[in-house]
C-alpha cells in the first residue's frame, strides 16, 4: 500500500468522524475519563509516595528512638511506698547513653536530646519556643545542615557554655536586617549567644502530624550540658521529691541539687518537672537496615535491666513504619491503577462496539468503495483509522483532564499529587492502542462484505 492510499484512507476516516461529531464523542467518552483516572489516580500515588520519602528523610535512615513513657511517672506518683521502693527507675539518663555506646555493636551514632518548653526574647519581642539540648550528632542524624556559621566545639560541649545554633525561622523573626552570628538572645532565663543558624527545613502539616515531629525552624539548639548546667538536670531529682512536687506541694527538699526553670520563675508552682528522666528522647543510629529490629530487641532488654525491671521507656522504628505505610500506599496504587485499567478496557470495548454498529449503517458506503476498485486492505485501513483518531483525541482530553483533576485534588483536599510525563506517555500511549486494537474486528468486519450485497441492503 502507498503512501497517497494511505493518505487517502486517512482523509476519509477523518471526514467520517467529523460528519458523525456526536456518535465520535460518545465513542470517545470512554477513553477520556479512562486516561483522566489514570494520570490522576497515579499523580495521588506518586504525591503519597513522595510524601513517605520525605518522612524518611526527616526521621533520617536507620533510626531507633527510645522515649520516656510519661504513664509510669502518674503510676509512680501513685504507687504506695512500699510498691515504690519495689519499683524504682532512674529514668533515661545519659549513663544509658555511655552503656549504649560500650555494650551495644553496630550502633553508628547516639543523638541524646532535652527538650524545654520556654521563650525567647529580644528587643521587646517575645515568642514561645523549644530549647533543646543537643550533641553533634544530632544535626547528622537529623540531616541538618548549617546555613550560616559553625558547630559547637569540643570546649563549649564540655563546660557547657551559654551559645546556640538557631533555626532558621527564628532568625528571620528576631534578626530580620541583621546578620545573627556573635548576637545574643534570651532563651528562658539565661542569655545565649548565637554561633549558627540551620538551613531551613520545609515540613507540611501532614508530615507533622503523623511523625509527630515539629517545626524545626522555630527552635533553639544548645549543647545539652548547658540546658544541665545552666537550666535543669533532672537527674538532680530523688522519687520523694517528684512525688511531693506531684502531689502539689512546692516542696524542694527532695532535690538532689539547685535547679532553675526555662519557661517561669523558679518560684512558681507550676514550675516543676514533668517527668524523672533526665533526657527526652534519645536517637540510635544503626549501620545496616537489617540491624534495626535485632538492635532494637537488645535496646528494650538492656535499658529495662538497667531500669531495675521497670519499663518506662518506648522504643519505636520509625523508618519500618513508614516503609510499612510505603508499601500499603503501593498496593493502594496498584487498585488505583487497575481501576483506571479497567475503564480504558471499558472505553475500548466501548469503541469496539460504536465501530461495529458505524459498520452496519455504513453497509451501502463499504460496497460502494469496494465496488469502485477499494481493495479490503482500504477498507481496514479506514476504519483503523477512525477508531485510532477516536482514541487519540479522547487520550489528548483525557491527559488534560487527569491534569486537571490532579490539580484540584491537590488544590481542594490538601493533598499532595505528583504528575509524571511518564504516566502521561504511558496513558496516551494504552488510548492509542486500546483504539487499534479493538478497531481490528469492526474494520475486518467492513472488509469482508461482499460489494454486491452491499450496494443491495437497504
Amino acid at each position: 500500500m502507498n503512501k497517497k492510499s494511505i493518505m487517502s484512507n486517512f482523509y476519509i476516516a477523518l471526514e467520517a468522524v467529523i460528519a458523525n461529531q456526536v456518535r465520535s464523542l460518545l465513542t470517545a467518552l470512554g477513553i477520556i475519563f479512562g486516561v483522566a483516572a489514570v494520570i490522576a489516580m497515579l499523580a495521588i500515588g506518586n504525591g503519597a509516595q513522595s510524601e513517605i520519602l520525605e518522612q524518611i528523610e526527616l526521621v533520617g535512615v536507620n533510626n531507633i528512638i527510645v522515649q520516656p513513657n510519661i504513664e509510669q511517672v502518674e503510676q509512680k506518683i501513685g504507687a504506695s511506698e512500699e510498691e515504690e521502693s519495689k519499683k524504682f527507675s532512674p529514668g533515661l539518663k545519659l549513663l544509658d547513653v555511655e552503656s549504649i555506646k560500650k555494650t551495644i555493636p553496630g550502633v553508628q551514632k547516639l543523638s541524646p536530646e532535652i527538650m524545654l518548653e520556654s521563650y525567647i526574647i529580644k528587643n521587646g519581642i517575645r515568642r514561645s519556643s523549644k530549647l533543646v539540648g543537643v550533641e553533634p550528632s544530632y544535626f547528622e542524624v537529623a540531616n541538618f545542615e548549617l546555613l550560616d556559621g559553625e558547630m559547637f566545639n569540643d570546649k563549649q560541649l564540655e563546660l557547657g557554655m551559654p551559645v546556640c545554633i538557631i533555626g532558621k525561622g527564628i532568625a528571620s523573626k528576631f534578626f530580620p536586617r541583621e546578620n545573627p552570628i556573635g548576637q545574643k538572645i534570651k532563651v528562658g532565663n539565661q542569655w545565649l549567644e548565637v554561633i549558627g543558624v540551620l538551613k531551613e527545613r520545609f515540613i507540611s502539616e501532614k508530615a507533622i502530624s503523623n511523625l509527630g515531629i515539629r517545626d524545626y525552624n522555630m527552635d533553639v539548639y544548645t549543647p545539652i550540658q548547658t540546658v544541665l548546667i545552666r537550666y535543669i538536670n533532672r537527674d538532680l531529682v530523688t522519687g520523694s521529691g517528684l512525688k511531693k512536687s506531684f502531689g502539689g506541694i512546692s516542696v524542694f527538699g527532695g532535690f538532689r541539687g539547685m535547679i532553675s526553670f526555662s519557661s517561669s520563675d523558679n518560684s512558681s508552682s507550676d514550675s516543676k518537672p514533668t517527668n524523672y528522666h533526665q533526657i527526652d528522647r534519645l536517637v540510635v543510629q544503626v549501620e545496616e537496615s537489617e540491624k534495626l529490629n535485632p538492635t532494637a530487641d537488645v535496646l528494650a532488654r538492656m535499658l529495662e535491666r538497667r531500669h531495675y525491671g521497670v519499663v518506662d521507656f518506648e522504643i519505636t522504628i520509625p523508618e519500618l513504619l513508614l516503609k510499612q505505610q510505603q508499601r500499603t500506599q503501593n498496593i493502594f496504587n496498584i487498585v488505583l491503577a487497575a481501576i483506571a485499567a479497567i475503564s480504558l478496557l471499558v472505553g475500548g470495548i466501548g469503541i469496539m462496539n460504536i465501530m461495529l454498529a458505524s459498520v452496519m449503517e455504513r453497509i451501502k458506503e463499504i460496497g460502494l468503495r469496494l465496488s469502485i476498485g477499494a481493495k479490503s486492505s482500504d477498507i481496514v485501513m479506514q476504519f483503523l483509522f477512525e477508531a485510532v483518531m477516536i482514541s487519540i483525541t479522547g487520550g489528548i482530553v483525557g491527559v488534560i483532564l487527569g491534569i486537571v483533576l490532579a490539580y484540584a485534588v491537590s488544590s481542594l483536599a490538601d493533598f499532595p499529587t505528583a504528575i509524571s510525563l511518564t504516566s502521561i506517555f504511558i496513558s496516551f500511549g494504552v488510548a492509542a492502542t486500546v483504539g487499534l486494537v479493538f478497531g481490528i474486528t469492526p474494520a475486518r468486519r467492513a472488509a469482508s462484505q461482499d460489494p454486491i450485497t452491499s450496494l443491495r441492503h437497504e
